[in-house]
């Protein structure tokens, strides 16, 4: 699916971050990064049902899976109009966007990487999981440091520098009752990315996942 020509491509549009290139090499990014892109997608549908199966592997052109590669910059210094990057995500059923629970595949020349979780949650999202935590902090401990997730994931995110309002202290898991994002990233090198079983490897690394993604899951009310 994915080949160093995916790569290179993305190594390119970076040096060439602009309208008139892209529109130049737009058949390249046809053939070299979205078609595959879709292709990875599709075949990770079963593989994900398999163990998540509220969670959607959506191959659409727009609308699904894949992310746009268009980039957002009304309210950003950076005004290059394209992301470097391959970003693919897969979302809850019940989720509208980035922020919603899922698991989540970036793809570029610098840097490759799994990630899962819930990334910004929005204020009731947020207060919920925290209130999950602060209740069942044992049942938060044994998802967070389950052996088979920690051998290949790594908690990541932003923090408070202190408590949130209505939380104490000296709570058994004030240090992550003070995350703003409840996510974890697995590293990738290119060699696993243009691998032929890059879909069974991704689906097996999302699935030690399980008990994370479950809690955060029970957190907000939906089923994982």
């Amino acid at each position: 699916m994915f080949t160093t020509a995916s790569i290179k491509f993305l190594d390119d549009l970076a040096a060439n971050n602009n309208r008139i290139w892209f529109e130049e090499n737009r058949s390249r990014y046809e053939a070299l990064v979205r078609e595959p892109a879709l292709a990875f997608i599709s075949e990770m549908s079963p593989v994900l049902h398999s163990f998540a199966p509220h969670f959607r592997a959506d191959a659409r052109k727009t609308g699904g899976s894949l992310m746009r590669i268009f980039r957002d910059t009304r309210f950003s210094r950076d005004k290059t109009p394209y992301k470097t990057n391959i970003g693919i995500q897969f979302r809850h059923a019940s989720g509208n966007d980035v922020h919603a629970p899922g698991f989540y595949v970036h793809i570029a020349g610098n840097d490759c990487f799994l990630a899962v979780g819930c990334w910004h949650p929005d204020t009731n999202s947020l207060a919920r999981i925290r209130d999950w935590i602060a209740c069942a902090p044992e049942k938060w401990f044994s998802a967070r440091d389950h052996g088979s997730f920690c051998e290949k994931w790594t908690h990541s995110g932003e923090s408070l520098t202190r408590p949130p309002r209505g939380y104490q202290a000296d709570h058994a898991a004030i240090e992550d009752l003070k995350r703003k994002d409840y996510v974890a990233i697995a590293a990738l090198s290119l060699d696993e990315v243009i691998d032929r079983d890059f879909v069974q490897l991704a689906g097996a690394r999302f699935a030690v996942a399980t008990p994370f993604m479950r809690f955060l899951c029970e957190a907000l009310q939906v089923l994982y």
